[in-house]
């Protein structure tokens, strides 16, 4: 997102206007023959035309017809290894920049990939996700629309981090468990029937299904596009 400098956008009025009022001069010369009369018209026309302008565009900026005030906010999306929020997570702060918002996404594989000494036990689980909420509010306080896809299992820390934020959204991601172990695209669900890897939600680890979620989206007879899609309408846009 970008935002145009005053003077440019002065610039553009001013050159406008001087094209415009160039042609009344035109016009008024074929009609006279007289050029001091068409100058002397084009000099008044530009006058009044810039004068309009500002009063008309003072006018039109007190009138909140057709304006939508969209807040920045934390998108926190949670749900079961599998269920898809990365991807969906991903599609929604992909369509949020199309719109021309700062957004950011930040992923629970990739930020355990920076910090990789990140354990699995309840404890360890909720202080991550309270850092990782800390820096969603941070971001969100600067004007930034924060989509973070974390399977964040524990209500616990889940409101924590609805406290930490001024505008909250939490999506559940809410594909059944054995959809998401059918689709096993990294085989850690085969690892943790077989005992091979530990503390794993959904196995031997419980997962806090969210009793109030602003958003909650099954993908099991859904693509990634109309899970997105229904994300983006609970949001508002």
């Amino acid at each position: 997102m970008f935002q145009e400098s005053n003077r440019p956008s002065i610039i553009k009025i001013i050159s406008w206007c001087f094209l415009a009022s160039l042609t009344t001069a035109a016009l008024v010369f074929a009609f006279t023959r007289e050029i001091k009369i068409a100058l002397a018209i084009a000099g008044i026309d530009i006058v009044l035309k810039l004068l309009l302008y500002f009063v008309h565009e003072k006018t039109w900026s007190t009138i909140p017809f057709w304006r939508k005030d969209i807040q920045p906010g934390v998108i926190w999306l949670t749900g079961l290894s599998g269920a898809g929020k990365s991807t969906i997570g991903e599609g929604v702060c992909k369509k949020l920049k199309a719109k021309g918002f700062k957004a950011e996404h930040l992923d629970g594989d990739k930020v355990r990939d920076i910090f990789p000494k990140t354990g699995f036990s309840k404890e360890e689980r909720n202080r991550h996700i309270k850092r990782v909420g800390f820096l969603a509010s941070m971001l969100e306080k600067n004007n930034v629309f924060v989509v973070a896809s974390f399977i964040s299992p524990y209500k616990e820390s889940r409101e924590f981090v609805r406290r930490l934020c001024n505008n909250y959204k939490e999506v559940h991601i809410a594909t059944p468990l054995e959809i998401c172990e059918q689709r096993d695209a990294k085989g850690l669900y085969a690892k943790a029937r077989a005992g091979k890897i530990t503390q794993f939600t959904g196995i031997d680890d419980p997962y806090e299904e969210p009793e109030m979620a602003e958003i909650t989206v099954d993908t099991t007879n859904q693509s990634i596009e109309e899970s997105v899609g229904k994300v983006m309408k609970g949001l508002g846009f």
